[in-house]
């Protein structure tokens, strides 16, 4: 499936683009809500080799010792609080100082532009944590949003790639790795990580980003692709 449109992230109006900072974990309260999202998760991150995270929990240092990344998330199908998240798409910049699982992470959200304000709003309460649920964890994870914006997020999943674009400012793609038998990628199963229990192992193809003073580039690095499954809990 291909999502393809021409506008771009630096060319929307100011009016579309938002820079309220959300307040920092310590402060931010968590409020459980009824919220699902199906699909995928796809990465590249700057570890080396594929990243030590998945079967160390968070525990095991990136080999790099930090961990830059972004982060794409295809949601297929998807509410909150009633409000229909299917088709949308979502970016993460994300860096962690050090080992995933001791927080410190900052993070700036890009959220498709065709979003409703009520799938905007549910979609950063989602992804900083404060829906509680899957993703509440990242109230213990991140210390600073330091920035969610609208931006025309353009995902294409096609056969064993993966591609992000939003804007000039994350243009990434990443193949899986071949197994021995054709039909089944590299992966990592049944595991207890945080984004789903299999995990597909690749690699970054051509994968850059530049924004909020990040420059990086992550081909040749390490990369994953997950099913996700995520909700929150009946408040």
């Amino acid at each position: 499936m291909a999502v393809n449109r021409k506008a771009k992230a630096d060319r929307l109006p100011i009016s579309q683009r938002i820079d309220s900072r959300m307040p920092n974990p310590g402060r931010r309260q968590m409020t459980p809500t009824e919220w699902v999202i199906k699909g995928e998760l796809f990465l590249n991150c700057s570890c080396e080799v594929f990243c030590p995270c998945v079967v160390s929990l968070g525990a095991h240092p990136p080999t790099e010792g930090h961990c830059h990344a972004w982060m794409a998330i295809a949601i297929d199908e998807g509410h909150y609080e009633g409000e229909d998240l299917g088709g949308l798409n979502v970016g993460l910049l994300v860096d962690i100082p050090g080992r995933m699982g001791e927080g410190n992470w900052k993070v700036a959200a890009y959220v498709d532009e065709r979003a409703s304000g009520k799938a905007y709003n549910g979609i950063l309460q989602i992804f900083s944590g404060a829906a509680g649920g899957t993703t509440g964890l990242f109230t213990m994870l991140v210390s600073e949003i330091i920035g969610a914006e609208r931006a025309p997020v353009e995902i294409t999943r096609d056969g064993n790639r993966r591609a992000i674009t939003i804007g000039r400012k994350i243009a990434g793609e990443i193949e899986m790795l071949a197994g021995k038998s054709p039909e089944h990628p590299v992966m990592v199963s049944n595991s207890k990580y945080w984004m789903g229990p299999d995990i597909i192992a690749a690699t970054g193809l051509k994968s850059k980003v530049r924004d909020y003073g990040r420059v990086w580039d992550f081909g040749g690095k390490s990369a994953e692709i997950c099913p996700i499954d995520w909700k929150g809990p009946k408040p």
